[in-house]
């Protein structure tokens, strides 16, 4: 009869037994535990990285694909409606062309003899050294101009005088004038993508100062992303009253008065992707002009999948360029807002390229 209440004892002496090795055995197994845990989650956050690049590529493959694709359409229907098929619509073949990096397309007139010397002396190679940089780096770069009103006059005669010179002008069916900024600008990538497959299209202004091999590293970091437009991003106001500068005709579509642009680039130095180049060239006749060309260029970008990138290392002041420059962070342009350029450039080019300028070296040791 009293042998119950012993079995109930060895019952609860094996249960805490029990439990006394369950708590030795997870005791003893914490840290094992631990380090495969931690050696789990490093093995899954390089697995997400590497799918995350492998995404952004298939991405930007998808992206040129329907790129070439709409502008084979655009030639189909002009074949069947039989209308001319216009230049602009005939994408030549890339199969087989030279892939470069970048094309950098310096903006200049034709009263800027001084300025494009200015930068020939400074940030821009010549002869050999220009053609070096081409085969092996993948770099690109030409003045860009188009024709005056009087096809074939004196302004016209100089600059082919000057190509035949130096050699690096890139000439474009479009005719000079301020206001005609947005047109050229449109003209020059389709161009631009015309002529050369590259990853980036640049396009400089004359009196800005450029670090080519620091731009050309900055570019390389989008390289695998799709769709990219990249300068130093603003939001300036729109301004409706006439006569002043940036004077905006078509204030009234931006909304009530004192409000301010979209996000854009600013125009002394900006970058876009192969495939918005495409995008360009393949829409110009249809994609509107505002009175500022750097406006113009970000609203053709509203509706679009772009990735907006705002790097300020490409507007660097030309006083800051130099202790930045000193501290290892070499700017990849620099101008004076107050002048949107550098201010007198013809005559202090020399100097900012001596204080800020990234070294003679560094174009043939970058990687």
């Amino acid at each position: 009869m009293w042998t119950v209440p012993e079995a109930e004892d060895k019952t609860i002496s094996r249960a805490m037994g029990v439990k006394d090795e369950r708590l030795k055995l997870i005791s003893e197994g914490c840290d094992p535990i631990r380090k495969d845990v931690k050696h789990e989650s490093k093995d899954i956050l390089s697995e997400v990285s590497r799918t995350h690049n492998a995404i952004q590529t298939l991405d930007k493959t998808i992206s040129n694909l329907e790129m070439e694709l709409a502008a084979t359409r655009a030639v189909q229907e002009s074949i069947i409606n039989g209308s001319p098929i216009s230049d602009e619509l005939k994408i030549p073949e890339t199969n087989g062309k030279r892939k470069y990096l970048m094309v950098v397309g310096i903006n200049t007139a034709f009263s800027s003899r001084k300025r494009r010397d200015s930068v020939r002396a400074t940030w821009m190679p010549q002869g050999e050294e220009r053609k070096k940089l081409e085969e092996e780096k993948g770099i690109i770069m030409r003045f860009v101009i188009g024709h005056s009103a009087t096809s074939g006059g004196i302004l016209d005669r100089a600059i082919e005088a000057e190509d035949r010179k130096h050699g690096d002008f890139l000439r474009l069916e479009h005719v000079e004038g301020y206001l005609e900024l947005s047109a050229k600008t449109k003209t020059y990538f389709a161009t631009a993508a015309a002529l050369w497959d590259a990853d980036f299209y640049v396009k400089v202004d004359d009196d800005v100062h450029v670090n080519i091999a620091t731009l050309g590293a900055t570019l390389a970091r989008h390289r695998t992303k799709p769709r990219v437009y990249i300068g130093c991003m603003k939001s300036g106001p729109v301004l409706a009253q006439k006569g002043v500068r940036y004077h905006e005709p078509e204030y009234w579509k931006f909304g009530e008065e004192g409000n301010k642009y979209f996000r854009h680039a600013t125009g002394q130095l900006y970058a876009i992707s192969r495939d918005l180049a495409s995008y360009i060239s393949i829409n110009q006749h249809v994609l509107h002009k505002y009175a500022n060309e750097d406006v113009s260029l970000g609203s053709w970008f509203i509706g679009l999948d772009v990735d907006h990138i705002d790097d300020r290392s490409l507007c660097c002041g030309t006083t800051d360029c130099e202790w930045k420059a000193q501290a290892g962070n070499v700017c990849v342009a620099s101008f004076d807002w107050t002048c949107s350029g550098i201010c007198k450039s013809v005559e202090r080019m020399k100097d900012v390229h001596r204080r800020c300028g990234e070294g003679k070296n560094a174009l043939w040791t970058e990687a």
